[in-house]
């Protein structure tokens, strides 16, 4: 792909514009550790929820799920389209205790719900497990999909297109080290804003140069009775007599994977960077209202330009070597032949953006767990803020240079989802407890992430089921919670209780529901704990059934399915204004302050 003068412009123009970003909010950042990793705890709900959003639409997104509608048609969005079950999750049960919890980070969690050596254990584990090679895997994947850009679109090696991807990587690190979350957060509304309209454009140049939309469907159609396998491409569920999703892999996308594994983005009970931005909400009712904005976005709104073009490059390139061998690469190919020439630069741009809202939040995630959570607690205790913050920046380097090297040896986006996905299978479920049931100590979450660890490296290596064949995926998945399940469990009745101090402590704090607190519930009968579970349970039960027929209404209208789309997305709103009537009960509902 040629570019012009006014493309790399346009392009210096993008990466000029978040630098000074960067630097307009370096003084508000670097005032403290707390400014710099939770912006102050002072974003309102619509820049917290449009970052998430920002941060989960990388590089890799449109690449994945290229490869998996080429190999698996719509249906094989189920891998992450499962995941709204835990999202919505998190919304209803779990923002406002994340908020009232008042910690930095999510794994500082452990030493104010758990208490005595397991609880710093625990704590600095958890910091370095997730700080840098789990960071380091999500990083690899988000740095391999520029790559691949880079690669056909300039026509570079691999290597090259490394040297390109690191160049971006270090512009994006110098606006995290500058402004910390503010300007992640910042750019990240622009980023968004930018990616969303190019990709919106791009599969309506891409439909056009295939004829329209009923030339589109008619191709697909020749794809399913060419492909001789069952379903169709365009089927919004998978047949389950299918090879790629039989029923018991489909039964543990939708009924056991959202709850049971851990996965950036969509973990059980909340974490990672969706609970970085809760503690930055100004209040409770902020946290709520980012969580839900960003769940609907992110499952009902987003993803169908993605999935038209990979199905414009289904219909096109199905006969092309490279996309046969490389389905992920589908995207970029139909960008270099559909886009008009004048729009190349800002596609790029789009990209870059694409690229730098996800790593430029890793960075300031990961770093956070370095140097909060291991630097600061347990090797250097007493230093300035200005120290914290100077190592916090030093942290987000060391990162970027160590994810360009996991980049290198990494060739699948969608493989390492999955690996990430088995390798946290089975510990959702604590983190989903710890919250309601008093009981679960420190060694319940120790165990269990050493178990699915151990489980799912065995079932891999020694027994050889491999996460990227769909019906090993599932019994490796389904194993790994079985056997984790147990262990925590065994090990949470096998040990002692945590101290009740810490336990009424931690009650006092987030005033959870008394239901399963009952002893330490009687220890302070002047604590009013929750008592919304059920308006929660409707708003959940709700909130997931909005997301499934925004998300199908929306595809059917596309597809030209006009009614039932829009009954569909009647009832989506439907379920919407039973959330909208609750929340406004609370008084939460009011889209202001």
């Amino acid at each position: 792909m040629q570019l012009t003068y006014v493309d790399w412009i346009v392009i210096a123009l993008y990466f000029a514009f978040n630098l000074a970003v960067g630097l307009y909010y370096r003084k508000r950042a670097t005032q403290s550790v707390s400014d710099f990793f939770v912006s102050g705890r002072n974003v309102s709900w619509w820049l917290a929820g449009t970052s998430m959003v920002a941060t989960t639409f990388a590089a890799d997104t449109p690449l994945a799920v290229t490869g998996l509608v080429a190999r698996n048609g719509i249906a094989g969005n189920w891998i992450w389209w499962s995941m709204a079950f835990s999202g919505m999750l998190t919304v209803f049960f779990y923002a406002r205790l994340w908020r009232r919890a008042g910690v930095l980070t999510d794994v500082e969690f452990a030493e104010i719900r758990y208490s005595g050596k397991p609880a710093s254990f625990l704590r600095g584990f958890r910091a370095l497990y997730l700080g840098i090679p789990v960071n380091l895997i999500i990083m690899g994947w988000v740095n391999l999909a520029i790559v691949k850009i880079m690669m056909l679109t300039l026509g570079v090696s691999k290597v090259e297109a490394l040297a390109f991807a690191i160049f971006i990587m270090f512009i994006t690190a110098s606006i995290s080290t500058l402004s910390g979350l503010w300007g992640v957060l910042v750019t990240d509304l622009f980023q968004f804003v930018l990616k969303m309209g190019m990709v919106i454009l791009l599969a309506v140049f891409a439909v056009q140069a295939t004829g329209g939309m009923g030339s589109l469907i008619s191709g697909l159609h020749q794809v399913d009775q060419t492909r001789g396998v069952a379903g169709s491409v365009l089927s919004f569920v998978p047949d389950f007599s299918s090879a790629w999703m039989p029923m018991i892999t489909f039964f543990v996308y939708i009924a056991v994977n959202w709850w049971a594994s851990w996965y950036p983005g969509a973990e059980p009970g909340g974490g990672g960077y969706i609970a970085q931005r809760i503690f930055s909400a100004k209040d409770e009712k902020n946290s709520v209202l980012a969580t839900l904005w960003f769940n609907i976005a992110h499952y009902a709104l987003r993803p169908w330009p993605w999935i038209i073009v990979a199905l414009v490059a289904v219909v096109r390139l199905q006969h092309n070597p490279a996309f046969i061998h490389d389905p992920e690469s589908g995207y970029i190919m139909i960008l270099v032949s559909d886009l008009p020439a004048s729009l190349r630069g800002l596609m790029l741009a789009a990209f870059a953006a694409a690229y730098m809202s996800t790593i430029g939040t890793q960075l300031n995630w990961g770093a956070s767990y370095i140097v909060n959570d291991f630097y600061r607690r347990f090797w250097i205790k007493t230093k300035s803020e200005k120290h914290y913050v100077n190592a916090s920046q030093v942290a987000t380097i060391i990162l970027m240079v160590l994810s360009a090297i996991v980049t290198f040896y990494m060739n699948s986006i969608a493989n390492a989802w999955k690996f990430l996905i088995a390798l946290g299978a089975g510990t959702g479920l604590v983190y989903i407890l710890r919250w309601f049931w008093w009981r679960i100590n420190a060694w319940s979450e120790v165990s269990s992430m050493a178990a699915a660890l151990i489980t799912s490296l065995v079932l891999q290596y020694y027994f050889n089921l491999s996460d990227t064949e769909p019906r090993d995926f599932a019994y490796l998945v389904l194993l790994t919670v079985l056997v984790t399940t147990a262990v925590w469990l065994i090990v949470t009745f096998i040990t002692a209780p945590e101290k009740k101090e810490i336990l009424v402590s931690f009650y006092r704090r987030v005033h959870p529901s008394a239901k399963l607190w009952g002893p330490i519930a009687r220890e302070v009968p002047d604590v009013q704990p929750d008592k919304d579970g059920i308006f929660n349970l409707v708003d959940w039960l709700s909130g997931v059934a909005m997301i499934y027929s925004l998300l199908f209404g929306t595809g059917n209208i596309i597809f030209g399915r006009t009614l039932v789309g829009l009954i569909m997305v009647f009832v989506g709103l439907v379920f919407g204004s039973i959330i909208y009537i609750d929340l406004n009960k609370r008084g939460w509902a009011t889209l202001g302050k």
